[in-house]
């Protein structure tokens, strides 16, 4: 087995597309296709919080100081247009005439003593997933409202520093019993284990088709099934080699993306990877790597299956297509909202492992359940390496 275990390993070694995927792959391409992504939404983000909007104000002159901020406002711009209607103004925003337009009624008196609920309508094109126009618009608003409200109360002999009291009667006063490190793990520990458990996955992806499908390829596979070994330990040689490597790709991304966020935030002052790493001891990197060795072990096995089974390594990339479709779905439910680990949940494969992951950084990880998870998914991990092993056996599979 072991000799099997060190060929592979050897021929993968020296595989330039196996040194690709597994070392440079995630040293340098992962963090710079990361980077990239990260510079264009900031400028995107930037770009969209200086843009200037055109705006019109019917009825301007009924709320004079509303209309003054606006004007002095650094991210809008007026327009003079002749409309007053909603249709005509709406067709003007598609005709790109102007971006924002706010319709104040003719008979609104800001002066006025009644207490009266006045609508305003407000035309833009909502469909932006950055709507800043309604962030700064609602900000400008909402101090031309409060200034309304002062002066109302004021005229209903409500004095000023009684005006909150008034509005709002009780106030909150809010103590979070969570420690810095269960928020910080509630934030980005299921966005940690979302890339760990793929990384792991990718890892096991090209050598497992490669020691299968391109052995049958290459005509190879019958030579090494006439030596003097048994199929189990031949078998068992390849999955050792396929784990490996996928745990080493794990490791090495995690280690790229730390070292490359630890530097970026030294140049530019931010913190965030020395807090995060902060929260975390050895032991909890110690579990956390303990929970991705008998993952790695079932998709190394399931892989493995699929590219012995697989007649050419074309066929087996097909085969892998899918079961990456069905291993992140589990991994999407670990990160929806209100999901929590809990007894059910530690019974559902990798979804278990995702969020131990999150409960370990949070340190809220209960150990009888980290254990049932670990010991459930120790056994799938065995229960599919018997399979991998017996597959292995079958003629019809390896010389189909």
């Amino acid at each position: 087995m072991w000799q099997v275990y060190l060929k592979e390993l050897t021929e993968l070694v020296r595989d330039k597309k196996t040194m690709f995927f597994v070392i440079l792959l995630p040293i340098l391409v992962f963090p710079v296709l990361f980077g990239i992504m990260g510079a264009v939404m900031a400028n995107v983000v930037k770009k969209a919080e200086s843009e200037e909007h055109r705006y019109v104000i019917v009825n301007a002159a009924q709320a004079p100081e509303l209309a003054d901020a606006l004007f002095y406002h650094k991210n809008f711009k007026q327009v003079e247009s002749d409309l007053t209607d909603v249709d005509g103004l709406k067709q003007a925003i598609r005709d790109n005439k102007f971006d924002l337009a706010i319709i104040i009624p003719a008979d609104f008196d800001a002066s006025a003593g009644q207490l009266n609920q006045s609508t305003w309508t407000v035309v833009y094109n909502m469909s932006s997933q950055l709507d800043m126009i309604d962030k700064y618009f609602n900000d400008v608003l909402k101090d031309y409202s409060k200034k309304l409200q002062l002066a109302k109360m004021d005229k209903l002999g409500v004095a000023k520093e009684q005006v909150d009291a008034l509005l709002q009667p009780v106030k909150l006063d809010k103590v979070n019993t969570a420690e810095s490190r269960e928020n910080l793990g509630e934030k980005i520990g299921g966005f940690i284990a979302y890339i760990l458990i793929p990384l792991c996955l990718i890892g096991c992806s090209y050598p497992a088709i490669d020691i299968g499908a391109g052995e049958k390829e290459r005509g190879t596979l019958e030579t090494l099934l006439i030596c003097p070994i048994s199929r189990t330990a031949i078998v068992l040689g390849k999955f050792l080699t396929v784990l490996t490597t996928g745990l080493a790709t794990a490791l090495i991304t995690v280690s790229s993306f730390g070292g490359w966020g630890f530097l970026i935030g030294s140049i530019m002052g931010v913190d965030i990877v020395e807090k995060t790493m902060s929260t975390l001891g050895v032991a909890d990197l110690v579990l956390i790597l303990l929970m991705l060795i008998p993952l790695s072990a079932i998709f190394a096995s399931l892989l493995l299956s699929l590219s012995i089974y697989a007649r050419s390594f074309k066929e087996a990339q097909n085969y892998v297509g899918p079961l990456s479709m069905v291993i992140f779905m589990p991994l999407v439910v670990a990160l929806l909202p209100g999901v929590e680990l809990n007894w059910g949940m530690a019974m559902l494969p990798v979804t278990n492992v995702a969020l131990a992951i999150k409960e370990l950084i949070k340190g809220t990880m209960d150990t009888g359940m980290l254990v049932a998870i670990l010991g459930s998914t120790v056994v799938l991990a065995g229960a599919m390496l018997a399979f991998c092993v017996s597959w292995f056996q079958k003629e019809k599979v390896l010389f189909r």
